[in-house]
């Protein structure tokens, strides 16, 4: 039930946040770059969070969609959706044939063998210039439409996003209440342990990776339609990175939380633009700074934090 309120209320917020600022700039251009990271996290933490697995590939997914939907639209001519199932189909036999070799491994063996794989791919965008254009990317890739709806504006592709946000969301909170989700908290508690009650742990493993991949493919694709351009850049480590940071940030093995950590990195940077050469620094220190003193994350301990004053402040009244 409260997982299902604060569905509720992050759908409010969305909503209302559109129709009150139609033409706000932090709305239609940062709110679909959050909307965006907002997907990638909580697919990630699906893998990293309930799951236990990390990866540091993860924007190669997202790139894979990106691709598939701008090489296949601009070279071939195909329907976007089309390219768009596409692009799930290629993420998701990608993801499915690694997982179990990958995912056997533990530990920092895991997070260098997903590192891999990402710099892998990152370097097939750069280097396969004959398909994907090389460093250079490609361009005039079409928009798409929904219901006949041409979807060529700012607001219009905040809708899209937000819409793909809580339905990315939705699927988590599901997952996370489901006899597979429970089957994930064992797998993160003890694989071994998980075993011995008869949980297919390497089963289990691939297909949250397989999910997960294939939510970062439809994120791709839909970033590829919105810019209209795509290029290596957009898909490199760094981004993989950075979307590790959004989920341990808001905490692990918290959807919210992963919802929350891509809000504050997603918004810190414009704020930090008015302190210029330091910029980097502070960004730096904000980071370090929050992991020391709220090591599980800013929404999971500033959740419990207000629990427990909301619980003494009601013992104190009786």
């Amino acid at each position: 039930m409260k997982r299902l309120a604060g569905f509720y209320i992050l759908a409010a917020v969305l909503i209302a946040t559109g129709l009150i600022f139609p033409d706000s700039y932090y709305v239609t251009v940062v709110g679909v770059t959050i909307c965006t990271n907002a997907v990638l996290a909580v697919s990630l933490n699906l893998l990293m969070g309930y799951a236990g697995q990390i990866s540091l590939g993860h924007a190669a997914f997202f790139g894979l969609g990106a691709y598939a939907s701008a090489v296949l639209t601009t070279k071939y001519g195909i329907n976007p959706w089309l390219a768009m199932l596409a692009g799930v189909g290629i993420s998701g036999t990608l993801a499915f044939i690694l997982a179990r070799p990958i995912l056997k491994l533990k530990g920092h063996y895991l997070a260098m063998a997903t590192l891999g794989m990402g710099i892998i791919i990152h370097i097939f965008f750069v280097q396969a210039d004959w398909i994907t254009g090389g460093p250079d990317g490609l361009s005039g890739i079409p928009e798409i439409t929904i219901a006949g709806l041409a979807i060529n504006n700012d607001i219009r592709w905040y809708w899209v996003f937000g819409g793909l946000m809580l339905f990315t969301t939705w699927i988590s909170l599901n997952i996370v209440d489901s006899r597979p989700g429970r089957a994930l908290a064992a797998v993160h508690g003890s694989e071994v342990a998980a075993q011995m009650t008869g949980v297919d742990t390497a089963s289990v493993k691939a297909q949250i990776f397989v999910v997960s991949a294939v939510i970062a493919s439809v994120a791709g694709s839909l970033f590829a339609h919105q810019q209209a351009f795509v290029s290596p850049e957009s898909f490199s480590f760094f981004f993989s990175i950075e979307l590790v940071t959004m989920v341990v940030l808001g905490g692990l093995a918290s959807t919210f939380g992963a919802i929350f950590g891509a809000v504050l990195l997603s918004i810190l940077p414009e704020f930090l633009l008015v302190f210029e050469d330091f910029e980097v620094l502070i960004y730096g220190a904000i980071l370090m700074i929050i992991m020391i003193f709220l090591p599980e994350g800013l929404f999971v301990s500033g959740s419990r934090i207000v629990t427990g004053w909301l619980k003494k402040r009601e013992m104190s009244t009786q």
